[in-house]
């Protein structure tokens, strides 16, 4: 017996049909994460751990659907990874520069960015140094070793960490480290190093050192002191509390960015999204960071 053309195609038809509903009842087939549900992995500079956990898991107490995976990890490696496609969603302290805009504009990718918080570089050192008030030119001095007050042993957590490239770029100008510096490998072991020399002078980021169980966020760590800075226009010496972040008193300031590169509106979106948010910006108000996407007012108020 011979089909028709007719009745082939109708076969033919209902066969594709068939497969296509069964592709879509298989529970294998990869569904794609949404703002509020599914898996995500992350890459965070090292420098935002405490403050990232503690995002994370508001986040998800909002969202039980949702999981988020961090790595920490140096700043640079943080962006190859959103270069090469490891990672959807990186946490930084700069925006996209021109070369790597230039890239997605190549291969007809948008990428999207936005600033969440200003943040602070501290300097710290041991409990019995007595020199824990700078001006930026000391600072200057002891960054690129032309400082000779004193010998001091400067610690930063990464040879590769976003403190490094700050220090190189905005305070060297370009101009090498001492010799003599050091790298601990993490922010708790540049801490755990300071509090044993005497001599040493660590870079750390300032949420490494603030207790967020403080509601006013005026305590830093007791096991090392934090330095007073004087900016080079500036009449007072102030350590890197958020009101003189937020104004530019305190001189060591950076960004705190995220960096997406998302081809749909999925949970890296979300999680973004909620960085921003009221809530994700209170967080960061615990830890010592100022947060860009609230209205704050400052107001004089009298110690008595």
């Amino acid at each position: 017996m011979f089909f028709s053309l007719k009745k082939m195609n109708a076969v033919y038809l209902s066969a594709i049909t068939l497969m296509m509903a069964a592709c879509g009842d298989n529970p294998n087939a990869k569904k794609l994460d949404t703002a509020t549900e599914g898996t995500i992995h992350i890459s965070v500079d090292e420098t935002y751990k405490p403050l990232m956990d503690s995002e994370i898991k508001v986040f998800q107490s909002l969202y039980p659907k949702t999981h988020i995976i961090p790595t920490y990890k140096p700043e640079a490696d943080c962006f190859k990874d959103l270069l090469n496609d490891s990672a959807r969603l990186v946490i930084v302290t700069r925006d996209f520069n021109q070369q790597e805009r230039e890239y997605f504009k190549q291969i007809k990718i948008t990428p999207n960015s936005l600033l969440l918080a200003w943040d602070a570089l501290a300097l710290v050192v041991n409990k019995s140094n007595p020199d824990s008030v700078l001006n930026m030119e000391q600072v200057r001095g002891i960054m690129d070793g032309t400082n000779k007050d004193r010998k001091w042993q400067l610690v930063f957590d990464n040879a590769n960490s976003s403190t490094v490239r700050y220090i190189m770029d905005s305070i060297n100008k370009g101009k090498p480290l001492p010799t003599n510096t050091m790298a601990a490998k993490t922010n708790p072991e540049v801490v755990d190093y300071v509090t044993k020399n005497k001599d040493a002078i660590g870079v750390i980021g300032v949420s490494w050192i603030s207790d967020p169980n403080d509601s006013l966020s005026m305590a830093f760590t007791n096991q090392v002191s934090v330095v007073r800075l004087r900016a080079d226009n500036g009449s007072e010496f102030v350590k890197p509390y958020q009101a003189y972040i937020g104004i530019g008193t305190y001189p060591l300031k950076r960004g705190f960015f995220y960096c997406l590169k998302e081809p749909y509106h999925g949970l890296g979106s979300g999680f973004a999204t909620f960085l921003g948010s009221y809530e994700g910006q209170l967080v960061m108000k615990q830890f010592r960071l100022f947060p860009a996407r609230l209205n704050v007012v400052f107001r004089e108020a009298n110690l008595k």
